[in-house]
Order: C-alpha cells, then structure tokens, then sequence
C-alpha cells in the first residue's frame, strides 16, 4: 500500500514539472498531475527504456521526457491555458 502511495506522490510531481517546464496548465489539478505522471512516464519508459534513478517505480528522467511530450500534445489538441 505504501508503494502504490509513493507511485501518486512521484507520478504527481513528474506531471507537475512537466507541466511547469511546458508552461501550461495541466487539466485536472492533482488528479491531471498523477495521470500525466503515469501515462508519461509509460510513454517515456516504453520508448526509451529505463536510464538512470528510479523512484517509486519511475525511471525519472524518460518519465519526465513522456511526461513533457504528452502535456505538449495535449495542450495543443485541447488548447490549454498559459500559466504565469
């Protein structure tokens, strides 16, 4: 159970940062965090295998580089907000 809170937690803030270095708001909040977290750090992974740390079950930096590349395209389809 403390696995799966720390995957939240870690998945969270790989959302969070992609979203910060996009320069976009992800849908969602948290929620939208998490899920772009998960979902990015699945496409990184799946693409460009697993290099360097692991945290909580992410290979941080291909995560974070699925992340970016999925808050990127997903602001463009749905048009999301600029952060200031």
């Amino acid at each position: 159970m403390l696995s799966f809170i720390w995957s939240l937690i870690i998945g969270g803030i790989i959302g969070a940062v992609a979203g910060a270095i996009v320069g976009r708001d992800v849908p969602g909040g948290i929620i939208g965090n998490i899920i772009a977290g998960f979902i990015g750090a699945w496409i990184g992974e799946s693409l460009l295998g697993e290099w360097g740390w692991v945290v909580g079950g992410f290979a941080v930096f291909p995560a974070l580089i699925g992340a970016v590349v999925l808050v990127f395209v997903f602001s463009l389809i749905v048009g999301g907000r600029r952060t200031r």
